[in-house]
C-alpha cells in the first residue's frame, strides 16, 4: 500500500506543492493535511500481543506489573505477553524470538532492542542486520509489527533533555515496511522525573511510554476508539 505524506497543506492554489509518496507498511495509513485515516482493522480485545525488547520493556526500575507492557494491556484490552530481558542484544532477542513465535500465535509483534548494543560499541552494521532479521521474522507470523526507536546514547542530550531515536530504527522500518513507533523512549527518557537512572524508567516514566504506545497505535489504526 501507499501512503501520501503532505508536508505542505496549503489553500491558495499559487503555492501548490508537490506531495511525497512513500511506500510503507498497511499499518501507517494515510497521513494527509495532518490526519492519519487508519488503512488497517483495528486488534481486538483479547489480541496476543509479543513485547520482545530488553530491559526498558522488562521494567527494570520499576515494580511489579508497572512495566509497560502491562500498563499497555491495562490500556487497550489486549493480552501482552512481556520478553523483556534485562541486558539484552539484538542477537540475543534473535536467539529468542524463533521459540517464541513456534510456542504460540500472536496477534501483532513489538520490536524494542538495540540500546545495549548502542551502549556497548557493538558494530552498527550488526545491530542493523540483526534488527532486520527480527522484523521479518515477526512478519511472517503476523502482519502487525512495530519496531519502537531507542534513542543513541548521548550524556549531554540526556543532561539537556533532548535524547533523540537512534537513525537505524527508522531506517529498518522503511525498508522493512513495518510500523515505526518513534520517539517514545526518547521523551521519557528525557526527562529526570520519568528516569530512574540515566538509562531506565521508573514507574510514572513506563505509565507514560505505555500511554504514548497506545496513542500511536490508536493513530496507526491498530486501536480502536
Amino acid at each position: 500500500m501507499t501512503t501520501l505524506i503532505s508536508p505542505f497543506c496549503e489553500s491558495t492554489p499559487m503555492k501548490r506543492r508537490i506531495f511525497l509518496s512513500l511506500a510503507v507498511t498497511p499499518a501507517l495509513g494515510l497521513i494527509a493535511c495532518g490526519k492519519r485515516k487508519p488503512a488497517v482493522a483495528a486488534l481486538p480485545t483479547g489480541a496476543s500481543v509479543l513485547a520482545l525488547g530488553d530491559s526498558l520493556t522488562a521494567g527494570y526500575g520499576a515494580g511489579d506489573s508497572e512495566d509497560w507492557p502491562a500498563r499497555l494491556a491495562g490500556l487497550t484490552g489486549w493480552h501482552v505477553s512481556n520478553e523483556g530481558v534485562n541486558g539484552d542484544t539484538t542477537a540475543g532477542a534473535l536467539a529468542r524470538l524463533g521459540k517464541l513465535l513456534a510456542a504460540d500465535h500472536y496477534d501483532a509483534i513489538l520490536i524494542g532492542i538495540g540500546g545495549n548494543d548502542m551502549l556497548r560499541g557493538g558494530a552498527a552494521q550488526a545491530t542493523i542486520d540483526n534488527l532486520s532479521e527480527l522484523v521479518r521474522q515477526a512478519k511472517a507470523h503476523t502482519t502487525y509489527v512495530a519496531v519502537i526507536a531507542t534513542p543513541a546514547p548521548d550524556a549531554l542530550r540526556a543532561a539537556t533533555r533532548s535524547l533523540s531515536d537512534a537513525a537505524f530504527y527508522e531506517k529498518v522500518a522503511a525498508n522493512e515496511k513495518v510500523l515505526l513507533v518513534p520517539g517514545v523512549y526518547a521523551r521519557v527518557l528525557s526527562d529526570a522525573s520519568l528516569r530512574s537512572d540515566q538509562i531506565h524508567a521508573n514507574a510514572k516514566g513506563y505509565d507514560a511510554v505505555a500511554r504514548q504506545l497506545a496513542d500511536q497505535f490508536k493513530a496507526a489504526g491498530w486501536l480502536g476508539g
